[in-house]
Formats: C-alpha cells, sequence, structure tokens
C-alpha cells in the first residue's frame, strides 16, 4: 500500500493491520515516507487514534528499525531489567535506582534521555561528569553492564531510529500529546534494549507532562497494556509531581545531591520513597524478589551497607569519570559563582508551587534547552528547594539557594521563582506522593 493511502485509511478511522504499520515505519527508516506524510500519519493518529494491535505493531516496527541488543550471549546471572520516567523538576530517580538495582542482582542498561522543555534529562547529569562517556560503543556498554551491573547511556543512532525522525516530527506538528505515540515512543526504545522487565514512572501534577492524575493514569494504562502485549512483563506507578523532587534542580546540583544519598548522608524522604519503591516494584517483577515487600527490604539494605554506592563509583570510573567521584564531588563538579539564598517576602507556609515555572526558571539559568543545539551550564540551577508546607519567610527558611552564571542571571532567577511560589498562613493537606499502582 503505499504511504498515502496508508494515511488515507488512518485518516478515515480504518484499522491498520501489522504488515501495513511494519511497511510505513520503515519508510520513514528508509526515507521512502517523505516528512509531509510522517506529519500526516501523526496527526492522523493523533484524532483518530489506535486500538491495542495498532499500538503494539507500532511499537514493535519501531523497535525493529534499529538494532535490538541481545544479552544472551553474555550468560548474565541475572534479568535485564529498566526503568522509565515520564520526566520531572528535580527527578534524579535513575541516579540512584541504577546502582540500588544492579547490588540487587540486575543488570540495568539505563538508556536515559536529555532535558526536554521544562524536565530535566538524566543523560544531561551525568555529562556533568568529566571523562563519562554517555554514548559508548556497543562493547563497551556490553562490559560494563556485565562487569558492574549498571550503565546509565544516552540512546545511540541505531536504536529505534523510526523513533527519532517521527518524534522530531511530531515536536513541530503539535501531535507530541497522542497516547499512542507517546506510548510507542517510549517503549520501542525499551524493547530495543532487550529487556526482561520494566518499571514505569508515570508523573503528574504540576511539573508533570500529564498534570492531572487521570491523564497519567491514562498513559500508564496504555504504556502497561502495550508492553505485555509487546512480551516486556511491566508495572507503572503514578507519582506526584506537584513540588521538585528532592532538594535540588539543576544538573551538578543534583548529581550532588544523589551522591550525598549513596554515601548514606540522609535524603529527601519523598526522593528516596519514590526511588525505592520503583525498585521494590521491578524487583518482584523480574523475580529477583518473591514479593514487593521483601524487594523493598533489599533495596533498603544495599543502600544502607554501601553496595549501591560502589556500583555507582564503578560504572561512572568504568565509562571515563573519575575514580573518586564519589568522595570527592567538589573536584570534578562545576560550580557556579553566584550563590545566594532568595528569601520570602513574606513569613508563612509553601501552599502552592507552580513546579513547570521552576523547571523553566533552571533552563533561563542556562541549565537547559530552549532548542537542541543549546549548549548546558551544568552548574546553575536550584538548591535547598522549599517544598510544600515548609515554613518561609524572614528569620526561616529559603525559597531555595540560586546557582547563576552572573548577577544579572540570579535576579532573573529570583522574579521566576518568587512567581512560582504562593505563600500562605496555613499548611496545605498533601496528597499521596504514590497515587495508584498499575
Amino acid at each position: 500500500m503505499l504511504p498515502q493511502e496508508i494515511v488515507r485509511a488512518k485518516r478515515d478511522g480504518q484499522t491498520l493491520d501489522a504488515t501495513t504499520i511494519q511497511a510505513f515505519v520503515r519508510g520513514i527508516t528508509d526515507g521512502t515516507v517523505t516528512e509531509s506524510q510522517a506529519s500526516a500519519f501523526a496527526m492522523a493518529v493523533f484524532f483518530r487514534g489506535m486500538d491495542l494491535g495498532e499500538r503494539v505493531a507500532l511499537t514493535r516496527a519501531m523497535r525493529d528499525s534499529g538494532t535490538v541488543m541481545d544479552w544472551r550471549g553474555l550468560n548474565l546471572p541475572g534479568p535485564v531489567i529498566d526503568k522509565h520516567s515520564t520526566g520531572g523538576v528535580g527527578d534524579k530517580v535513575s541516579l540512584i535506582l541504577a546502582p540500588m538495582l544492579a547490588a540487587c542482582g540486575g543488570f540495568v542498561p539505563m538508556v536515559s534521555g536529555r532535558g526536554l522543555g521544562h524536565t530535566g534529562g538524566t543523560l544531561d547529569k551525568f555529562e556533568a561528569i568529566p571523562g563519562y562517556r554517555a554514548k559508548p560503543d556497543n562493547d563497551l556498554l556490553r562490559k560494563v553492564v556485565k562487569e558492574v551491573g549498571c550503565a546509565v547511556i544516552g540512546a545511540t543512532d541505531d536504536i529505534a531510529p523510526a523513533d527519532k525522525r517521527l518524534y522530531a516530527i511530531r515536536d513541530v506538528t503539535a501531535t507530541v500529546e497522542s497516547l499512542d505515540l507517546i506510548t510507542a515512543s517510549i517503549l520501542s526504545k525499551k524493547l530495543a534494549a532487550g529487556l526482561d522487565a520494566l518499571v514505569m514512572d508515570v508523573k503528574f501534577g504540576s511539573g508533570a507532562f500529564m498534570p492531572t492524575l487521570a491523564q497519567a493514569e491514562a498513559l500508564a494504562e496504555s504504556i502497561v497494556t502495550v508492553s505485555v502485549g509487546a512480551e516486556l512483563p511491566a508495572v507503572a506507578l503514578l507519582t506526584d509531581m506537584n513540588e521538585v523532587l528532592g532538594h535540588s534542580a539543576g544538573n551538578a546540583l543534583e548529581m550532588r545531591e544523589c551522591l550525598a544519598i549513596l554515601r548514606g548522608e540522609g535524603s529527601e524522604p519523598r526522593l528516596y520513597e519514590v526511588t525505592a519503591q520503583l525498585a521494590a516494584e521491578l524487583l518482584a517483577l523480574c523475580k529477583l524478589a518473591p514479593d514487593v515487600a521483601t524487594g523493598r527490604a533489599m533495596a533498603d539494605r544495599v543502600m544502607e551497607n554501601g553496595q549501591a554506592a560502589d556500583r555507582f563509583a564503578r560504572m561512572v570510573h568504568a565509562l571515563g569519570g573519575p575514580s573518586d567521584l564519589l568522595e570527592n564531588p567538589d573536584r570534578y563538579l562545576d560550580s557556579a559563582p553566584v550563590v545566594r539564598p532568595l528569601l520570602a517576602d513574606r513569613a508563612g507556609h509553601v501552599a502552592a508551587i507552580d513546579t513547570r515555572a521552576v523547571g523553566m526558571a533552571v533552563v533561563a539559568l542556562g541549565g537547559g534547552r530552549t532548542k537542541t543545539s543549546d549548549p548546558i551550564d551544568f552548574a546553575v540551577g536550584f538548591d535547598a528547594v522549599a517544598g510544600l508546607g515548609a515554613e518561609v519567610g524572614p528569620g526561616r527558611q529559603p525559597l531555595a539557594i540560586v546557582h547563576a552564571r552572573s548577577e544579572a542571571q540570579a535576579d532573573e532567577a529570583e522574579r521566576r521563582l518568587r512567581a512560582a511560589f504562593t505563600i500562605a498562613d496555613t499548611a496545605p493537606p498533601r496528597g499521596p506522593l504514590i497515587a495508584k499502582r498499575i
């Protein structure tokens, strides 16, 4: 069937069979489907939707558009597992979760992404480490996964190339929000990683791409259903993103926060709870633990005894970073020259946070991108960010500590942060951190 006839069929609400979808995706990959045809297809899917069979077929076809990793030849003594997050402000879970899972017996080739819009990217945080090879060749990746148990990397050009082209088209045609296309985009890369099990962290709230719980639930249902349909066991947790996760937002600052947690110096409770519970779910799903409660105990134990920290340090060094980053982060991670606390104008409690605006304030400092070619300033961002209910104001804790490259940037960051926080006389009720499991 000609590409335009496939577009016509979907435009008219017809169900496409797997062979037809495979042919269209193959055309996206090799260029025989034009950009205008791919754009029209994305818009037709956006309005007409896909049923489960179509979603599974699209996901598999995009997976098969490039290299699919096969770990069987390494004779790994445990399952190959991973996590994916829909993104958020201060979402640094992967930095702790990957070594935690490796210390529990899993093998984690964690293919991560860069920042997108207001959300920070895991890959950007690791590239704040001097020498770290975020895109190793396949031989090095397999060596590190086998010997260390985890490797947090970026997707290479041969992983789901159809997704890269289609996503770029969706980004400029107002079709990013399609559940069908989001599902295929996420899962095609995870399926290409050759996983045995997957856990999803689907965010909702003011700092999430899916602001309402209902929207997040619909996405989680789609991802889990399609993943299982594609023979990849999966579970999803719906987690709150109405405030910054952890105390920091900004690449080197978030790395420092996670290094302190791995060293056993304490953590912001919400950050640790999300991380440990995702680990517990995945350990149970892949049969490394008999149940979720046992998985949680395993995750807590490897954090307490330092085994997760050891895996992190070994991974960083194996991928070209310094061997003593854990002990001496300030020797390697960049620091901003302007550091100052931002106090609230009045005493009270943090009643609401426009978390998306906090993320955009990091971008404005240079800690994120407004276009793909923009360089990242790893040093800038916010630390000691106040959470919901915190007592702030004169003589109390600041809204945040601003880390900026110049006084002018710091002034602008302060203006943006003040606008993002609502202060009231009483603390607000807090909703559940983990709202649902799917």
